[in-house]
This record gives C-alpha cells, structure tokens and sequence, in this order.
C-alpha cells in the first residue's frame, strides 16, 4: 500500500500575473492538471515555487488554495524552510491551519548550523506539530550537508519526521540513509535525472521539477520504477532526459516556466532576483520542446 509521500511528487511553481501578484486562478488550474495525471502528492512553496521571494501570507494563501483544490484527492506536502528555526515554526503553524497534510523542510541555508545545529532545528520544528515532516537536502543551494547520522538520528526519535527529499546527487550518501533508518522512513529522490536509480537502491519516489510540465510520463516512470520495471521505466526516462536536463541549464524554475509558458500554461512572470534565461537558454528549451512534441502538448491534455 502506497503511504501518504511516496511515488510522484510535484514541486509546483508559484504562477504570477504580469503585475507580479500570485495568479490564483492559474494555482489552481495547475493544480487541478497535477491530480487529473495521477500525481500522487503536491508539493506547493518550495524552491520551484520560487518561496523565497514569497511572504508568509503569500505562502500560506497559495498552500490554502492548493488544499482547496486538491479536495482530500492527493496529499499537500507544504514547503516550509528558511534559517530561522521560530519563523519556520510559525509558517509550519500556518500550513497546519490551513489544512495542508505535511510539511517539506529544507535545511537552513546560508548561516551553515553544524549537525547539532540541524538536528534541534528539525528537533524544534517537529516539536510544535502534529504533521508529518519530510527533511530537504540541497547542499548545492544551501551550503550545508544533512549528513547520513543527522537523518538517522532524528528518524530514531519517532518524533514526526518521517523521511527526507534528498538532492546531494550523492548516490552512496543515499544508500548509507536507507541502511540506516527504519523501513517505514521514506527517501526520495529531489533529482530528477537519477531519480530511476535512486529508486534502485531503496528510494520511493522523486519530487519532481519536470512533472510540472510533464506530470503524467513522470507519474509512469515512478509507477514503472515502483514495479520493479526497471527496463521499461529506463526507455521512458532516457526520451524525457533532454526535457529533465534542459531545466536546469540556468537555475531553478527559470527553464520549467519558460517551457510551460511555451506550453501555454501559464504566463512567463518570475519574481527578482530571477529573471527570463537568455536568449541562448530559451533556444535549447524550444529545441528541446520541439523534438519531443510538448508544444501544443497542454492543449492536447
């Protein structure tokens, strides 16, 4: 039986109008597109959804209105992150309110807390809720490394975190995870491309960027993965690989906005520091698009 954060989890992006106000019409037709493919979970307010350009009252409107759309069909796992351990408290009491079923939290960035340091933040974080916690590792973006012992030690506890998105690209990291923690402790892939082989090793599930614009052939190479078809989830992965690499050639959502903007599902407004890619990103994203045939592809949906 599937439990609540496993399998294919969307990070949603943050649609905006062109004066840079939260399109709440185009959250919840984006929404409703993820749950129409067979995603089976959501994930608003993270990273993709550009939080960190997002207000409190921003993010707890968008989590409100992805609840409100998702009608108890999928889980919402709310992304609710930063360096400061009491305001992360306060938006994770937010989401409670709100009716969200768990909350992605990635690790502080930027102020670099040593493992004793994360393990009372997550400590304190778990302390004030009752919803389930998934951790985020992303040293890539935050500077700092969850370190295998840290997971361990806080899924020992029991105290609601339950498993962790892990984007290190550290494939042994990963494995020495799974041998770690107990066998109801998910970890799931928070790439993309090594998603199938995450999966390969114990991982149960990807939050994915690409599922944004392409939900229902990621949904099949998870549920393929997930079966143990490992050949046939490989041939749907290697055709999507040019569209899963082409986002991040600038930074994330940057490509998967413009694509889906190309797509027609949404309007191309980001927040600063983020600006349009450039004119030799865009290019690779329509060749991209172009070859596999995305273009009108929302249209067809």
């Amino acid at each position: 039986m599937r439990t609540r954060f496993t399998g294919l989890g969307t990070a949603l992006i943050t649609p905006f109008k062109n004066d840079g106000s939260i399109d709440e019409a185009a959250v919840k037709r984006l929404v409703r597109r993820q749950v129409d493919a067979g995603v089976h979970f959501v994930s608003p307010c993270g990273t993709t959804g550009e939080a960190p350009t997002l207000s409190r009252v921003e993010k707890r409107r968008v989590v409100e209105l992805v609840v409100e759309e998702v009608n108890h069909k999928v889980p919402v796992l709310a992304g609710a992150g930063g360096y400061d351990t009491n305001e992360v408290v306060e938006l994770v009491r937010d989401f409670e309110r709100v009716g969200c079923d768990g909350v992605l939290s990635v690790t502080p960035y930027y102020n670099k807390p040593t493992q004793e340091g994360l393990f009372r933040h997550y400590k304190e974080i778990a302390d004030c809720t009752a919803l389930p916690i998934i951790l985020y590792n992303v040293p890539g973006r935050t500077g700092v490394n969850l370190e295998p012992q840290t997971v361990a030690r806080l899924a020992d506890l029991r105290c609601g975190v339950i498993g962790v998105k892990e984007a290190s690209g550290n494939v042994v990291q990963m494995s020495e995870i799974i041998a770690s923690v107990p066998d109801d402790f998910v970890l799931l892939s928070g790439d993309d491309p090594i998603a199938v082989a995450v999966m390969a090793i114990g991982g149960r599930g990807l939050i994915s960027v690409a599922s944004n614009a392409v939900p229902s052939e990621m949904v099949q190479v998870i549920e393929l993965a997930e079966k143990g078809e490992f050949a046939a989830a490989r041939r749907l992965h290697h055709w999507l690989l040019p569209f899963i690499l082409v986002n991040f050639v600038e930074s994330n959502p940057i490509p998967i906005k413009a694509a889906m903007a190309a797509m027609g599902l949404v309007e191309e407004v980001y927040r600063l520091p983020l600006v349009p890619p450039s004119a030799a990103a865009r290019e690779k994203i329509m060749t991209v698009l172009q070859k596999l045939k995305l273009l009108g592809a929302a249209a067809r949906a």
